[in-house]
């Protein structure tokens, strides 16, 4: 054993805001869904992740949220990953919907329809998803994990990256965009291969 120990870091209460003491990395993407009008809704997200290697997406919302209540009743979502100069575009988003319920910014934002013909992307992103709710799980303090299944993807060019191409090339063609909950954001230009020991399978 070495001489580290806990009582050189400093306890942290696990039911106090324990995300908002330490900055952590995430991705942040724009979920689309259908309001129960048939209008475009979008709100950033950056508790997601994929749901292991398969085709599965998931993100944390609250049964509070619009979004949250489109899924459940028409099935289907999409998710923008947009690029660091659309941060500003991402932050309106969020903005509270006006006393009719409506959300003026969504309808200025430059969309294009998804595959299935009824959902929206948000134009200018590196990639896409389109997923079919997969099943959705309540109970974790008034927040829950949406899942869905992907089926379809799409990916600008410049993004992929290319078997016998260098990978950091391809983190220079097209820049990331990475929240730091809470409240800040960074633009990742620069990257490293991982260490993974010989013999390392996943």
């Amino acid at each position: 054993m070495g001489s580290v120990s806990l009582a050189d870091y400093v306890s942290l209460d696990p039911t106090a805001g324990l995300w908002e003491r330490v900055f952590t990395v995430a991705p942040l993407v724009l979920i689309g869904t259908l309001d129960l009008g048939g209008e475009v809704d979008l709100a950033p997200k950056h508790m997601v992740a994929p749901m292991g290697w398969g085709p599965y997406f998931g993100f944390v919302c609250t049964p509070r949220h619009g979004t949250y209540r489109n899924v459940e009743r028409e099935g289907t979502f999409t998710v923008s990953y947009l690029r660091p100069d659309q941060i500003v575009l991402s932050s309106l988003t969020a903005a509270p919907r006006c006393e009719d319920d409506s959300k003026p910014i969504v309808a200025a934002l430059d969309t294009f329809p998804a595959a299935n013909g009824r959902d929206v992307f948000v134009a200018g992103g590196y990639f896409y998803l389109e997923c079919r709710t997969e099943r959705m799980i309540d109970g974790f303090e008034g927040n829950s994990l949406v899942v869905g299944e992907i089926t379809a993807a799409y990916a600008d060019e410049a993004a992929l990256r290319i078997s016998d191409g260098d990978d950091q090339e391809a983190v220079e063609r097209s820049p990331l965009l990475a929240y730091l909950a809470p409240g800040r954001w960074s633009e990742i230009r620069a990257s490293h291969s991982f260490p993974f020991p010989v013999g390392f399978e996943r």
